[in-house]
């Protein structure tokens, strides 16, 4: 493609727009056991200091029975048994394990209340799946995703967790925490009707607010509706429930996934399926006016489906390494902020389905935020949205692509040269960022950008920028320059987590006269960059 020349961003720091929230910040993943690993609370801690705001961490399998090893797709804390003569037993050792973990690192746990412990599975067939990393879900619907099949014993065994995490961490702590129930009950992670999940959804609800009244509780966790006619029937099944028979809950939550393939042997981004996801479900809910006054959280929002994918053995998600995988996110991210303007429904968060794997090869293409405690470019990405707070302010780019243009085509000739800005007390942070569709990156594709600010004060600020691309920030280019070693040194290692951190580019000390401002900046395609100008 042709290079972009100058694009003009403009900045108007008087002009606010609206308080700003970090949708953003909420992250998740399968297995649990990953959690209380060095490597998993290292990451928890880099989450935690990302932003001012504690992110919301959500996992799968916490009621999953087994002994606690982890593997792809599967964890487990055996918190229900039953005694010979069917009486509960519960164990909370594994729980508490994980809970310190997202305590200790001052994160905010969104509390999934899933899946179904083999005592109160009557699936004849096995209870643990089988997964590898050629898996496409075949095979991964056995006993823990089959109706608990007491649901007296199921509202037992959530209140008993409820009263746990009162007992142990503080009623004032844990009325913070928002609960949710099951996962894509209409995709892989279900094996009943709709009707007995709304059973037991209310019972869930219902046990939570028995010990904690003012807890906040949702759901149903549903797939992405664009042209998902099942995500669309189970979505409408459960809100008509919840309507019919005035289920008390707080949020709505559905997920949402891009469509990432190969075209000529590169990788080609989806964001236009992941945001029409976002679309329809925000549609639906819609036709129901009393609950559209709910707030949503998305919980997943990922450009495509499966983190445990290795990209060695599925070739399309070769984005994950690099600066890809965070400028997409930057882009789904202010868009979803956008949808959710024009729909007049509250998005409260977004949640990014990734963590971390213990026991992997180096940057082996998984769906994570680090490899082998080493930060992956996108978590950058995630830092640099970690420095907007305050409220939205005026901002425009010249360059940018309008929405209807990315819902209709995705970014698949010009790419989005675009910008948002927010105010705080103590000065402004543009964040500006250069995505394509395409994964093919030439010299050509760098965009000069003009940003012309006003509404300052006048004086000396200081500015400083800050950079996400392929030669900044990016830990796996530097591996790659290393010769790809799958046993680092202690230099190397050194190396790589230095590279993994977030760089400063360039910082000085201008002038602004009149309020007004002007910077100038190159930006490489797959980039993102964030100005901060404090007062």
């Amino acid at each position: 493609m042709p290079g972009q020349g100058q694009v003009t961003m403009q900045v108007d720091a008087s002009s606010k727009q609206g308080s700003y929230h970090p949708m953003w910040n909420w992250f998740g993943y399968d297995e649990p056991n990953y959690t209380y690993t060095d490597d998993g609370k290292k990451l928890l801690r880099d989450l935690a200091a990302a932003s001012g705001t504690a992110p919301h961490i959500r996992t799968h399998n916490l009621l999953t029975s087994g002994d606690g090893e982890a593997s792809l797709k599967w964890g487990s804390t055996n918190a229900y048994t039953e005694d010979a003569d069917g009486n509960p037993v519960y164990d909370w050792t594994i729980m508490d394990r994980i809970f310190d973990a997202y305590v200790e690192a001052n994160t905010t746990p969104f509390v999934q209340v899933a899946f179904t412990p083999e005592a109160l599975s009557d699936d004849p067939g096995p209870y643990r799946h089988s997964w590898s990393l050629e898996d496409t879900y075949s095979t991964i619907m056995t006993g823990w995703a089959a109706p608990p099949n007491d649901l007296d014993k199921w509202y037992g065994l959530v209140k008993a967790w409820a009263e746990h995490l009162v007992e142990r961490y503080g009623r004032e702590k844990v009325v913070t925490w928002p609960w949710e129930c099951w996962n894509e009950p209409d995709g892989h992670y279900w094996k009943g009707t709709i009707p007995e999940y709304c059973e037991m959804f209310a019972a869930t609800v219902r046990a939570v607010k028995d010990v904690l009244p003012e807890a906040r509780v949702g759901g149903p966790h549903t797939c992405g509706a664009h042209d998902n006619p099942k995500a669309q029937t189970f979505l409408r099944g459960v809100l008509d429930y919840v309507t019919e028979h005035e289920v008390p809950i707080d949020f709505i939550a559905f997920h949402a996934k891009g469509q990432p393939k190969l075209k000529d042997g590169e990788v080609r981004m989806g964001v236009a399926k992941h945001l029409l996801d976002i679309r329809g479900n925000l549609e639906i809910i819609a036709e129901y006016p009393p609950l559209a006054k709910l707030p949503v959280i998305i919980g997943e929002s990922d450009p495509e489906g499966c983190a445990a994918c290795s990209a060695r053995v599925h070739p399309q998600n070769a984005y994950r390494n690099g600066p890809l995988y965070g400028v997409y996110v930057v882009e789904s991210m202010m868009r979803t902020y956008e949808l959710s303007r024009n729909s007049g429904i509250h998005i409260e968060g977004a949640v990014t389905w990734a963590f971390m794997f213990d026991g992997q090869p180096w940057f082996d293409g998984f769906r994570d935020l680090a490899t082998n405690g080493v930060c992956k470019a996108v978590l950058n990405a995630f830092r640099l949205m970690g420095k907007l707070d305050g409220d939205w302010i005026a901002a425009e780019s010249d360059g940018a692509l309008p929405l209807d243009q990315i819902l209709d085509q995705g970014v698949r000739r010009a790419p989005d040269l675009n910008c948002v800005a927010t105010r705080d007390d103590t000065g402004v942070s543009v964040l500006f960022w250069n995505y394509h569709d395409d994964n093919v990156v030439n010299d050509g594709d760098t965009a000069e950008i003009t940003l012309d600010l006003s509404g300052l004060p006048d004086g000396t600020l200081t500015l400083r920028e800050f950079r996400m691309d392929a030669d900044h920030g990016n830990a796996f280019g530097v591996w790659q320059d290393m010769g790809s070693p799958q046993d680092p040194s202690a230099e190397q290692l050194e190396k790589l987590h230095a590279a993994s951190e977030l760089p400063v580019i360039a910082e000085a000390s201008e002038t602004a006269h009149s309020g007004k401002l002007t910077y100038g900046t190159s930006l490489p395609r797959q980039g993102v960059g964030l100005l901060r100008i404090d007062f």
